[in-house]
């Protein structure tokens, strides 16, 4: 009946005032819910068992309770379900708990929980509020005033450790630390951001971003993308959610079938195709292998359920990446570890397809050679092909990704070779157009 009344309460209200105007008080007012959702739970608990025990609230039915909160009595203290705290030490005179009847008066109760209901200390909120900075080695001045980058590792326990990365935008992040290790990651609203963490996770939330890549290091349990559109993560993880996203891909090694949620539109799934040198450790360490493998084989939940993982009919929002799209990830950071290969190699289409592409390039290489220019067409050719590569890198937008990595001290300077290389290069083409027909 507890439970029932809980979810009467909430559908109550949801629908009366509509559950997009319920969600946005849950958002602008955390402890909304606790307060007025708990005095209505316990009133209705209490009209439940009037007849019963009157104005007394059993102890099983505080109990139900747990399924919201928990707490401590102090700072340091062992976190316990509700029940326990309300049943000994300071607490149990304040609530009126009888050990005799094993329940409570509800109006005490209801004033103690009120008095000491407070914002989880280890939630996203109290992550901004009282979090530490994390830092990085490298940032872009002006691009970070609105990021919001927290993190609550050096307090909270195991479990309950959070990073908290909000709206990076234009921004290269890369960190691999012991700060990382094990904590709950939740990237929110950033755009056009590379973000690198290569550290052993527990979960990982991206919500609401656009134009990214994120690269993480092995995710315990749950990598869930939602809200996201041109996102490309690349991940091993226990399981892969996405849901109401559009244009994403996904290079994923996990154990489980990737979900897709309703909502989402041209999602791309693709082998992991990266490493770093500690990638293997760091997955011992959280209890992932590289078989069993099932980035490839979806399940499906559609407006009527579960569609199955090859559904014909229900494919329309995703395909797999064929392997003429198919390019390896480079990790461009030095780091310790023995891990020189993605871990279980990639799928034999896939491996083909990059064995095609490293042939082509060995093949134009020889061509070059075999061609037998002078040291005057040589240097014709080279400004050539960097004048169309760097053409090429502002058509996709992979300037600006590679500019990132470049340290603060060194950015100018290196622009402004580059410019100077453009020009030279312009120059010689603009000629009678041998070297650009060549």
């Amino acid at each position: 009946r507890v439970f029932h009344s809980l979810f009467q309460i909430v559908y109550n209200y949801s629908t009366s005032r509509g559950v997009k105007t319920f969600q946005e008080s849950m958002k602008k007012k955390p402890l909304f819910f606790n307060h007025y959702m708990i005095k209505k739970i316990l009133r209705n608990i209490k009209y439940v068992l009037l007849l019963i025990v009157f104005l007394q609230i059993s102890l099983e039915a505080v109990e139900s309770l747990g399924l919201l909160l928990e707490g401590s009595v102090g700072h340091g203290k062992g976190i316990q379900p509700v029940h326990r705290l309300l049943t000994k030490g300071p607490l149990q005179a304040q609530s009126g708990f009888s050990s005799l009847s094993r329940s409570f008066p509800l109006d005490k109760l209801l004033s103690c929980l009120q008095q000491n209901l407070t914002l989880n200390p280890f939630g996203m909120t109290a992550c901004l509020q009282s979090g530490k900075k994390l830092a990085w080695a490298q940032q872009v001045e002006g691009a970070m005033k609105r990021a919001k980058i927290a993190r609550n590792t050096h307090t909270a326990a195991a479990g309950s450790k959070i990073v908290l990365m909000s709206q990076v935008i234009k921004q290269t992040l890369a960190k691999t630390s012991d700060k990382l290790t094990g904590a709950n990651l939740k990237i929110h609203r950033c755009s056009e951001a590379f973000i690198y963490l290569l550290s052993p996770l527990r979960s990982v939330s991206v919500d609401k971003c656009r134009d990214c890549t994120v690269v993480l290091g092995p995710v315990q349990t749950s990598v869930h993308i939602h809200g996201c559109q041109n996102v490309r993560v690349v991940c091993v993880a226990g399981r892969v959610v996405v849901g109401a996203s559009s244009r994403c891909t996904v290079h994923a090694l996990t154990p489980t079938c990737p979900l897709l949620l309703p909502g989402n539109s041209n999602i791309t799934l693709g082998p992991f195709h990266t490493f770093y040198p500690s990638l293997e450790d760091h997955m011992a360490s959280v209890g992932l292998a590289v078989v069993p493998n099932v980035w490839d084989q979806p399940l499906i939940l559609g407006t009527e359920g579960l569609a199955g993982p090859l559904s014909k009919s229900d494919t329309s929002c995703y395909r797999l990446l064929p392997p003429s799209e198919f390019h390896a990830l480079a990790v461009p950071f030095q780091m310790d570890g023995d891990t020189c290969e993605i871990p279980g190699g990639l799928p034999p289409a896939y491996q083909a397809a990059l064995s095609e592409k490293k042939k082509r390039i060995q093949s134009w290489q020889r061509t070059v050679m075999e061609a037998r220019l002078n040291k005057e067409q040589t240097q014709q050719f080279q400004e050539l092909v960097e004048l169309k590569f760097h053409e090429w890198l502002l058509e996709t937008g992979h300037r600006q990704e590679l500019d990132s990595l470049i340290p603060p001290t060194m950015t100018s300077a290196t622009k402004d070779g580059s410019r100077m290389k453009e020009a030279k290069a312009v120059s010689v083409a603009g000629g009678d157009g041998t070297a650009a027909t060549a």
